[in-house]
């Protein structure tokens, strides 16, 4: 959205964004309505307990949680989730979630203190080892024609109305065999973007197993473990990868492509999925 549209932005504002009046030269003295997104605490709380505070964009959250709990092992279905409510809270939200009693003993069995930020990763984690959790190798069920990729990527901010008017947030989507964008997230953390994409997509219908998973972010080790517990096969960057992603993702058999813009890519792994057509 250009400047000039989001100044005079009239419609109802999506959840997430708040008007602020800011200031621009060379009419500093004058302030003018501009829209920020919002950063809030969110805990998630399994059966009681608080697992992890991540700052994150107040909407999705039950499917951010959804996507968590599959992206960090602790669940293997959605359906090992009995309950989930999202309660204010005074300094955020709290995601509060029941699980099934053996999942929940196997969550106190490697309970981690994680104090999440914005693109938080490491932080809290009690053994470096927990880093390079297994994960069990991909098959090889996926290909994608790379000349499908451009339309995805004109249209990945289709799937950000919080970034339309604040230009402040990530987005993950999930990109079809044709190039079509079957559906998207958005939020101000990279990590929690896809991880709302992730339960979006452990909730849909078998078209959404085919294709690939679009991020407008870097491709850091965590993104790619992710996208790899919940059986991504092939994960599109619009940045750069880390040598740490790049180890992962050969190891678990993950396609990962990096510097995604209109013709050209960086495949880092795996190109036996990619289909050039010459």
């Amino acid at each position: 959205m250009s400047k000039q549209n989001r100044d005079t932005h009239s419609s109802p504002l999506p959840a997430g964004v708040v008007e602020q009046v800011v200031h621009r030269p060379p009419h500093i003295t004058h302030g003018i309505p501009d829209f920020l997104a919002e950063e809030v605490p969110v805990a998630l709380v399994y059966n009681g307990i608080s697992h992890v505070v991540m700052m994150a964009s107040p909407k999705d959250l039950e499917l951010f949680a959804i996507g968590f709990s599959l992206s960090e092992g602790i669940i293997e279905h959605p359906q090992e989730i009995f309950g989930m409510d999202v309660v204010q809270v005074c300094n955020g939200l709290e995601v509060q979630i029941e699980l099934s009693s053996r999942r929940f003993m196997g969550l106190k069995e490697r309970r981690r203190a994680l104090a999440g930020r914005t693109g938080c990763g490491v932080c809290g984690v009690e053994q470096l080892n927990d880093i390079g959790k297994p994960i069990v190798p991909l098959p090889f069920t996926q290909t994608f024609n790379l000349k499908h990729l451009d339309h995805a990527l004109e249209h990945l901010n289709d799937v950000q109305p919080i970034g339309q008017l604040s230009g402040c947030t990530h987005a993950a989507a999930w990109v079809l065999p044709s190039g079509n964008i079957a559906g998207g997230h958005e939020d101000v953390g990279r990590h929690v973007a896809l991880d709302k994409l992730l339960g979006r997509r452990a909730g849909e219908s078998e078209t959404w197993l085919q294709g690939a998973a679009l991020v407008s972010s870097r491709a850091s080790y965590e993104m790619v473990q992710k996208a790899a517990m919940c059986g991504v096969e092939i994960l599109f960057a619009v940045s750069a990868a880390t040598t740490l992603a790049v180890e992962v993702a050969q190891r678990c058999n993950l396609t990962l492509v990096g510097f995604c813009k209109p013709g050209r890519v960086t495949i880092y792994t795996h190109p036996q999925r990619l289909i050039i057509d010459q």
